[in-house]
């Protein structure tokens, strides 16, 4: 018998500490291929459907190659579920063979202290709120280990006020910083340089990459085996850190800093406030350039308004007269030099985006109701991440439940350079027939009908009342989501939850908790999502995924890709929709005692060709187009 065969048996390890654990053959199979890769030094891109247990099947025979292994997953919220879920079983499950794991998370997420404490003392005052969640982070300060402000139980981690609590790598001190050998950061990453099993986001890894975060970078070249968890996701966040993304926030934040350090050590240098006050002026003037509408928009939208281009020239200006201004501030202080260094970086940045010509880049500008970015993102990832990974010898492992597109790898190996990395699926051990019905009903609407959104409702509200509410109802527009929450209610009996109008943790709990709720979402809740047990249990979505043709990234990499004579349709649009399909699906059986309904209310899943990629890419369900078949399929489950 295999080392693997006793941790996956019926009779092994796992089954020891796992309570009701069942043997499944596509866990076991996983995690064999994943030692051979592994053994080998060969690259692997492994799929493995919702329920085969892909954690475990790849940790295991990570941990038992005693190899330094780098575990990247796709948010800091399944970081910490497989740190302090995941990887405490296999400790007991696995007593002869002990390792040291970390957790390493982005600067922004640990306290710092010297930060806290100039905050604490500044001369500017705080809103009472505000001084009062600093007070509270205060006290927290003094009791906590790890300084990960997740664990802050009386401040969200997403509240502003973190900002005055947290460095990034402009405003850091490093080692002249007054209080580094308590650095909470530092700590954590001096931990993850000892230990066997480093878990990170993909974020993290790919600012490690891009050279964005000094310190984290010497992590990579020590790995001997990377793991991509959620590797769908990896190709747009990498194309995000290759690119230049500048915010109003970061200048205003720079302004700021800048203001603050005069008032401690250049108070004889006003020439520094006042152009550090003429770029937060300059700021703002940008942003009200762009008028008040929230949009993201192609670069051409500035090239073509003499008025935002004229704003955008002045804030260089203003960059600029601030960068000069600190050059000779720069020797007074840490904090003064910290601060020209950032100004010089962000002038360069600004330099790239407004004078960028090569056809190799995509540029383009986001608003916000007080600030604004201005980005630019590689048209292709592939060479350089090719690159990067022969740059360090290890070997890569990309997982998840969705990485093919009818059974071909193609579209994701081909973002990522991957060429002549092996592929393999294993199939969801849920047995879909069974537990499952797609539903399509006849008569459907075209998607590009002016009133779609309000001919669906006659088609979904039968379904919603066999399925007792219990649904997620999954959008690809925040518009549509809205109208439809104005034509559902008072229409079902079922409580009715709609993103936005709380944070997505608070609605997931009140969604299981209600029992009978209809969830109206978007993108957000399209993946990521586990909702097992009879709450959830049916799935509608309202239009196949397409990413919107008038985003600027979109367009401008369409445009690319049909100047080389490609078709960006069958080659990037259409497999990206079945992707993100997939991932809805996903929603709905999460467990082997789940049963569900999927419905999709549009109609090109059969009336176009490229229908039958979508079908072809989804689970064997049973599939209707008779309501009937769905009052029975919930009746049957009434009477058990």
């Amino acid at each position: 018998m295999s080392q693997l065969a006793d941790v996956f048996n019926s009779d092994g390890a796992l089954a020891k500490v796992v309570n009701g654990y069942i043997p499944r053959a596509g866990q076991q199979e996983m995690a064999e291929k994943i030692a051979a890769a592994i053994g080998n030094q060969q690259h692997l891109i492994a799929e493995a459907g919702t329920g085969t247990g892909k954690t475990f099947a790849y940790l295991i025979p990570a941990i038992l190659s005693l190899k330094k292994v780098i575990v990247s997953t796709g948010t800091k919220n399944l970081q910490d579920q497989l740190f302090n879920k995941d990887i405490p079983i296999i400790r007991k499950a696995l007593p002869n063979r002990p390792f040291k794991a970390s957790l390493l998370k982005g600067r922004a997420n640990y306290l710092c202290i010297y930060r806290l404490d100039q905050a604490l003392n500044t001369a500017f005052g705080y809103a009472q709120e505000e001084a009062a969640a600093l007070a509270q982070i205060k006290a927290w300060s003094q009791r906590t280990v790890n300084g990960d402000i997740s664990e802050a139980a009386d401040v969200q981690d997403n509240d502003p006020v973190w900002y005055h609590a947290t460095s990034t790598t402009d405003n850091c001190l490093g080692q002249e910083c007054p209080v580094y050998a308590d650095c909470f950061l530092t700590k954590a990453r001096k931990q993850a340089q000892e230990s066997d099993i480093i878990v990170v986001n993909h974020h993290l890894l790919c600012a490690d990459w891009s050279i964005r975060e000094t310190g984290f970078g010497e992590l990579l070249p020590n790995a001997e085996v990377v793991v991509i968890d959620e590797a769908h996701q990896l190709s747009d966040v990498a194309s995000n850190f290759l690119g230049v993304n500048l915010s109003g926030k970061q200048l205003a934040d720079l302004a700021s800093d800048t203001l603050a350090e005069f008032l401690t050590d250049a108070k004889d240098m006003p020439d520094l406030r006042q152009a550090s006050e003429d770029l937060q002026h300059q700021i703002k003037e940008l942003r009200l350039a762009f008028d008040l509408e929230i949009r993201r928009g192609d670069w051409q939208d500035i090239v073509g308004n003499p008025k935002i281009t004229g704003a955008l020239i002045d804030l260089q200006t203003q960059l600029k007269r601030l960068t000069a201004a600190l050059a000779p501030a720069a020797v007074r202080s840490k904090g003064l030099e910290s601060c020209y260094d950032r100004a010089a970086a962000l002038d360069e940045q600004l330099y790239t985006l407004i004078h960028d010509q090569d056809g190799q880049w995509i540029k383009w500008y986001e608003t916000f109701s007080k600030s604004f970015t201005l980005s630019r993102t590689p048209l292709d990832i592939a060479k350089a991440f090719r690159s990067f990974m022969q740059l360090h010898k290890a070997t890569w492992i990309f997982t998840s439940a969705t990485l093919s597109v009818a059974n071909n790898f193609r579209h994701f190996s081909s973002n990522l350079g991957l060429n002549g990395a092996e592929c393999q699926s294993w199939d969801s051990p849920f047995d879909y027939p069974q537990q499952s019905l797609f539903y399509h009903p006849k008569g459907l609407p075209s998607p590009s009908d002016p009133e779609f959104t309000d001919k669906i409702i006659q088609f979904v509200i039968p379904v919603l009342e066999a399925s007792r509410g219990r649904a997620f109802f999954l959008f690809t527009s925040h518009k549509a989501l809205q109208r439809t929450a104005k034509l559902l209610e008072g229409k079902i009996s079922y409580p009715l939850l709609v993103q936005g109008t709380r944070s997505k943790g608070l609605l997931l709990e009140q969604f299981k908790e209600m029992g009978h709720a209809v969830l109206l979402a978007t993108a957000s809740f399209w993946e990521g999502v586990d909702v097992r047990g009879d709450a959830l249990s049916c799935v509608i979505i309202d239009k196949l995924p397409f990413a919107s043709p008038g985003d600027p990234v979109l367009k401008a990499r369409m445009q690319a890709m049909e100047q080389q004579g490609r078709n960006p349709f069958f080659e990037y649009q259409l497999p990206n929709a079945i992707i993100m399909l997939r991932q809805g699906v996903g929603r709905l059986i999460r467990d082997v005692n789940d049963r569900g309904v999927l419905m999709v209310c549009d109609p090109r899943l059969l009336k176009r060709s490229y229908g039958q990629m979508f079908l072809d890419s989804v689970p064997a369900m049973q599939r209707s187009r008779d309501i009937e078949d769905v009052r029975r399929f919930f009746a049957v489950e009434n009477q058990s």
